[in-house]
C-alpha cells in the first residue's frame, strides 16, 4: 500500500473508533435519559448518516451526538429538554467533576446543541425518520416462539441476546449499509447459533427459517451482517 493509502486506512480506523465510542456514549446516555430502544437507535441513526455526509475533524462528534439524541426525541415523540442532556452528557463526560451551574457557558452549549440540531436537519435534507429492525424482530421472535418447544425456548435467552445484538449493532453503520428486515434476520440467526437452538425440521424444510421471514435474504448476505457484528465487539475489545 503506497503511503497515502496507509495514511487515509489509519484515519479511517481512527474515525471508526472515535464513532464507536460515541455511539457508546449516545446509548448509554439515551438510557440515563429514560429514553426507549427506538428513539436511541433513531439518534444513532442520525449520527451516523450526519458523518457519511460531513467529514469528522472540523465537528464535535459528542456536540453532534447531543444534538442527535435531541432531535431523535422530537422525531420518535418522546421528547427531552436540553437541560437534561447537557447534564447527563457532563456526568458522562466529566464523572468527577462538579455539576454543570447555570452560568454562561451552559448557555452557549444549550445554544449549541440548537444550532447543531438545525445544521444537521440541512445537512440530512429533513429526512430523519427511520425504518428500524425492531418491530421486525418483535414479529420474527414471536413468530419463531410458536414454532419452538416451549421448555428448550425458555431455557436459553435467545430473545435477550437478539435485543443485545440489535442494540450493539447501532455502534457502526449497520442500519445504514442493510434493511431493517434482514438486520433483525441476522441478529435473530446469530444468537440462535451462540447457544445451539435447532429450528424444528428446518433441515427438511423446502426453505430455511430465515428465508421464510426474509426472501430475498440470502446466506451471504446474513454472514457479510455477522462479520460485520464481529468486527464491532473486536473494536470493543479493542477499546475496552
Amino acid at each position: 500500500m503506497d503511503p497515502t493509502g496507509l495514511q487515509e486506512a489509519r484515519q479511517v480506523s481512527a474515525d471508526a473508533r472515535t464513532h464507536f465510542k460515541v455511539c457508546r456514549f449516545i446509548i448509554e446516555a439515551g438510557v440515563k435519559l429514560g429514553l426507549r430502544s427506538v428513539p436511541i437507535a433513531t439518534a444513532c441513526t442520525i449520527y451516523h448518516r450526519f458523518f457519511m455526509e460531513v467529514p469528522l475533524e472540523p465537528y464535535d462528534p459528542y456536540l453532534v451526538a447531543m444534538a442527535a439524541l435531541y432531535l431523535a426525541g422530537k422525531v420518535e415523540e418522546q421528547h427531552l429538554r436540553t437541560r437534561d442532556i447537557i447534564n447527563v452528557s457532563h456526568r458522562y463526560l466529566h464523572p468527577r467533576s462538579d455539576p454543570l451551574e447555570l452560568d454562561a457557558h451552559f448557555w452557549e452549549l444549550r445554544d449549541s446543541i440548537v444550532q447543531c440540531e438545525l445544521l444537521m436537519l440541512r445537512m440530512l435534507c429533513f429526512r430523519v425518520s427511520f425504518q428500524h429492525p425492531h418491530k421486525y424482530l418483535l414479529h420474527y421472535l414471536l413468530s419463531l416462539k410458536q414454532w419452538m418447544n416451549r421448555h428448550s425456548w425458555d431455557r436459553t435467552p435467545v430473545a435477550v441476546a437478539a435485543w443485545a445484538l440489535l442494540r450493539d449493532s447501532y455502534h457502526g453503520p449497520l442500519c445504514l449499509q442493510h434493511p431493517p428486515q434482514h438486520i433483525a434476520v441476522t441478529v435473530l440467526y446469530l444468537a440462535l447459533q451462540c447457544y445451539g437452538v435447532e429450528v424444528p425440521a428446518d433441515a427438511d424444510a423446502e426453505r430455511p427459517w430465515w428465508q421464510v421471514f426474509s426472501e430475498d435474504l440470502s446466506k451471504r448476505v446474513i454472514d457479510q451482517i455477522v462479520l460485520e457484528l464481529i468486527q464491532i465487539y473486536r473494536m470493543d475489545a479493542e477499546i475496552s
